[in-house]
């Protein structure tokens, strides 16, 4: 969820790619996918900014810096144990600050009246209270739901995105077939080909698209793919888990590690990328496919108001992240939840770049480490 404030920081106030109510109406799309939620955000974003060409770098530049790290750690050595990174307290800190900042900003663009207010604090009692994929789909369901019946407006005239889907209707819905295909062919395909690297493909594109909720959902999947098979042992598991604590960027890159550390063909460089195309690959397909029919909604009247409804509802759930899990697990001493304010002035009162705020709450989060505050 942290992702998503950095995305907001950077393309809707920084950038102005998007503005808050289509980068709101994103964050519902991407939550209602399976998959890796901020992933799935970041492609859609670059096809949107720059077809499909953008879709593939924007996923690569998100990925890429925590994959290297874990592949890099995996050939390194699978013997230790997770590194206690001092600076690892401070990231988790700032990701205090900058969650509380998008709550607040797109809080007054996206639940600006009372409906709408009501909508959000609902949604996020609704998420506290039931946690998970489950909670998330029924909280922005039912904000749609109130949206339509709740936020019609007198002559609504229809509108569109402010920004273009450069994907055809053919296009999306020949992607969303090849993720069923994918899912039926390739365990098929297992029975009558026999190859190791065909298996492990297999193994982790079902991960990626049989998981709704995205982070720690995906790792009982994972290791009931690897570990259970022999392919990876269970301290290896344990320790790739630990590392993919300590780099920035999605958990599904933890893939990477373990497609590096397979027992037999392909292991290595090729296994590491092997297992991250697989597991991102439903991620890609279902965004390309489920974008241009998304963007139909626009033109009927009371689908704007299931989308008000919705991003609404998203303001809800992000306000419930910020609580749990972000504030209850950066949250330890007085000392955290002073830096955390710290950081959250220095976003919203000085306005410094998030870069900036993160690199000095790291290294204030290492110093009070140190010292044992």
């Amino acid at each position: 969820m942290a992702h998503l404030g950095y995305f907001r920081e950077e393309y809707v106030r920084r950038r102005g790619w998007l503005d808050d109510r289509a980068y709101g109406e994103l964050v519902a799309l991407c939550q209602l996918l399976p998959g890796p939620a901020s992933s799935e955000l970041g492609i859609a974003i670059g096809l949107m900014r720059a077809g499909m060409p953008g879709a593939l770098l924007a996923w690569a530049g998100f990925t890429l810096p925590s994959a290297i790290a874990l592949v890099a750690f995996a050939l390194a050595t699978s013997a230790l144990g997770p590194s206690d990174l001092r600076w690892l307290r401070g990231l988790q800190i700032v990701a205090v600050a900058i969650v509380a900042q998008a709550v607040w900003s797109m809080g007054r663009t996206l639940a600006p009246d009372r409906p709408r207010l009501a909508i959000a604090l609902g949604a996020a009692c609704v998420a506290l209270v039931a946690p998970g994929a489950p909670g998330q789909v029924a909280t922005i369901v039912a904000g749609g739901a109130l949206g339509a019946l709740l936020l019609r407006r007198d002559q609504e005239e229809p509108s569109r995105l402010d920004v273009a889907i450069p994907v055809g209707r053919w296009v999306g819905a020949g992607a969303l077939a090849a993720v069923g295909v994918l899912l039926v062919g390739l365990p098929l395909l297992r029975r009558l080909v026999e190859s190791p690297a065909l298996d492990a493909f297999d193994a982790f594109f079902r991960s990626g698209a049989l998981v709704f909720g995205g982070g720690h959902v995906v790792l009982p999947l994972l290791r009931a793919a690897v570990v259970e098979p022999g392919w990876v042992t269970e301290q290896q598991f344990l320790t790739g888990y630990g590392a993919a604590q300590a780099v920035p960027g999605p958990l599904f890159t933890f893939a990477a590690y373990l497609g590096a550390v397979l027992h037999g063909p392909p292991g290595g460089v090729p296994g590491a990328a092997l297992a991250l195309v697989a597991i991102f690959l439903p991620a890609f397909l279902l965004v390309v496919g489920a974008l241009p029919f998304w963007s139909l909604l626009h033109a009927v009247p009371a689908a704007q108001a299931a989308l008000r409804g919705v991003n609404a509802a998203v303001v809800g759930l992000l306000l419930a992240a910020l609580y749990d899990p972000v504030l209850t697990g950066a949250i330890h001493s007085p000392s955290d939840f002073a830096l955390a304010l710290a950081a959250f002035a220095l976003l919203t009162v000085a306005r410094a770049p998030a870069w900036a705020v993160v690199a000095v709450t790291a290294a204030a989060g290492a110093a009070l480490a140190a010292v044992g505050r």
